[in-house]
């Protein structure tokens, strides 16, 4: 496979709309420690930005003038799952920085210690981390194609 330094390979690069790139990475940052590692087109006003916490990266894009946010929906569509090691201190510094927390920390029936809030416009995030090994047939899901996962 061929290194590309520019899209990090082996994860998913998840791309995020909002309105303004340069008050999603300050906010993000500020909120969940997202970190910059580059932004392209005009830098006072980019159209993107990729930023990462951790081995999790996502493209910050510009939304269109066409395209809505989940706020400006009214509801969102998907979520972002973001593994990080110290969920407790993460649940802390996402709740001072303001963020809407939609779920307290807790322990899921499928092995995940996390809690979820929503960004400032709307976005859906889950911070989790391994709590343990939880076989899916243990919580009733079905494995339809066995993998070995992880």
């Amino acid at each position: 496979m061929v290194k590309n330094s520019s899209v990090p390979a082996g994860v998913m690069l998840a791309h995020v709309h909002y309105r303004s790139v340069l008050e999603a990475v300050g906010w993000l940052g500020e909120a969940f420690g997202f970190e910059e590692y580059f932004r392209y087109a005009n830098p006072a006003a980019p159209s993107g930005s990729l930023v990462h916490l951790g081995d999790a990266w996502l493209m910050i894009r510009a939304a269109a003038a066409n395209e809505k946010t989940p706020g400006e929906l009214g509801f969102g569509t998907q979520s972002l799952s973001i593994f990080v090691e110290d969920v407790e201190g993460h649940y802390r510094r996402t709740k001072s920085a303001g963020a809407r927390i939609t779920e307290e920390p807790h322990e899921t029936e499928y092995g995940e210690f996390q809690f979820a809030a929503l960004d400032y416009e709307g976005h859906h995030w889950i911070f989790a981390r391994h709590a343990r090994d939880a076989a899916p047939d243990s919580w009733r899901a079905t494995v339809i194609n066995p993998l070995r996962v992880g």
